[in-house]
């Protein structure tokens, strides 16, 4: 007769103390470390703002003065004021012309030239909301054929860009680096060398941001239910 097979079943040993005690210590980092981070500095700047901009203010109109001890965020508040005053006067006739005179004085001003202008076209580019967001998130091959690369589209290449290149239809796209997205390179590609992701332009980030750990799920996982949809913001 033929013996029997006996099966042993597999006891997985428990976690150690020391390991519960690091799995949870972790858990809470990814927890309270952005927390952290993102109060420290906003208090930074807060404090910052407010001993540039606090000084400035007369003693009578400082509730310092009258309450013994400095209000955080007071120089946030004066700073917000002052420059939206700023603001509304520079839209005037008046106001622009002082501009023009201000900035006449600039350019002939050889070093501090530079440094204001490029100031002043990153500053303009960081706040304009007119077609300053990326349109879609990307994939090209980069830096060679075979290897590629998470990118961002920006606009349809156009005038001589696309006329001394001979091809029909090129894109403008950002190739971010790791882990720093806000370095990188602009490639002007053919279209038909761009494979365009469903993912949205947020979840490519975080997957740049992330070195590749942070994966958004698939139309076919999502429809699947096997995870669920990332929330898009408006």
């Amino acid at each position: 007769m033929a013996r029997k097979k006996k099966f042993t079943k597999k006891i997985t040993p428990k976690p150690s103390l020391m390991q519960r005690l690091r799995s949870n210590f972790l858990t809470g980092l990814v927890i309270v470390a952005p927390v952290v981070i993102t109060v420290y500095l906003i208090w930074t700047v807060v404090t910052f703002i407010d001993a540039r901009f606090v000084p400035l203010v007369p003693a009578t109109y400082n509730p310092s003065t009258y309450l013994g001890k400095d209000i955080p965020g007071f120089g946030v508040v004066i700073f917000l004021i002052s420059t939206a005053i700023i603001g509304s006067l520079t839209k005037g006739l008046f106001g622009r012309q002082l501009i023009r005179i201000w900035e006449g004085l600039i350019d002939r001003t050889p070093v501090v030239r530079s440094v204001y202008s490029g100031l002043k076209q990153i500053v303009e580019t960081v706040l304009s909301q007119s077609n300053a967001n990326f349109q879609n998130a990307c994939m090209i091959e980069y830096p060679r054929k075979g290897v590629w690369g998470i990118a961002f589209i920006s606009t349809a290449s156009k005038g001589e860009v696309l006329q001394k290149t001979g091809e029909d239809e090129m894109l403008s796209v950002f190739l971010p680096t790791t882990p720093n997205p806000t370095s990188g390179f602009l490639l002007f590609v053919p279209r038909k060398d761009v494979i365009i992701l469903d993912m949205t332009v947020e979840d490519a980030a975080k997957l740049v941001v992330s070195a590749g750990l942070v994966m958004p799920p698939t139309k076919e996982e999502i429809a699947a239910g096997i995870k669920p949809a990332p929330v898009k913001r408006s």
